[in-house]
């Protein structure tokens, strides 16, 4: 009997490697608002670091959380790091490239509580009196991030934050 329960276990690992194996070696999460306001009055909030507190919905998950800014004091060069609790983790963000207003990408660094290197992306799309703005992140998936995906989808885990971050920006740029 316990043998056939370890071939039982054995197969059902083995098959959950081996589906693991066949997911996309790339992730991608993205949400998209639209703001009652210019790119160009939007457009700072996202490319100066200092003002994320507003608005990003990472901050307030640890209030004792060290925030270190360094680089250009807005755009292109800017650099944030960040150590907080478990909620929070640590890691570096520098925004790498810029198109005012209509672009920003940021190179983000994970430290804790595990490695990885992603991609964010902010795009301003105006139309009329109202700006579509779209977050965006985008990296390589290793093999460990297969296994779990199958059980916590990085989309459900990350898009909500995305959402809440897009609403307050919204409040913030419309007032």
């Amino acid at each position: 009997m316990a043998k056939k329960i370890a071939i039982i276990v054995v197969v059902l690992i083995v098959g959950l490697l081996g589906f693991a194996a066949t997911r996309p070696d790339t992730m991608r999460v993205e949400r998209s608002t639209r703001i009652n306001a210019s790119p160009e009055k939007i457009y700072p909030h996202i490319a100066d670091f200092h003002g994320w507190a507003a608005w990003s919905p990472f901050e307030g998950r640890d209030p004792a959380m060290k925030r270190t800014y360094s680089g250009a004091p807005s755009g292109k060069g800017a650099v944030y790091e960040y150590e907080g609790n478990s909620d929070v983790g640590q890691g570096r963000m520098e925004i790498i490239e810029t198109s005012p207003p209509g672009k920003i990408t940021i190179q983000l660094d994970f430290i804790k509580p595990f490695a990885a290197r992603n991609t964010a992306e902010f795009t301003l799309a105006p139309s009329g009196d109202t700006t579509t703005v779209t977050w965006a992140m985008h990296g390589p998936q290793s093999f460990f991030a297969k296994v779990m995906c199958i059980f916590v989808d990085m989309d459900s885990m990350i898009g909500k934050d995305f959402e809440d971050g897009l609403a307050k920006l919204k409040t913030l740029a419309e007032q």
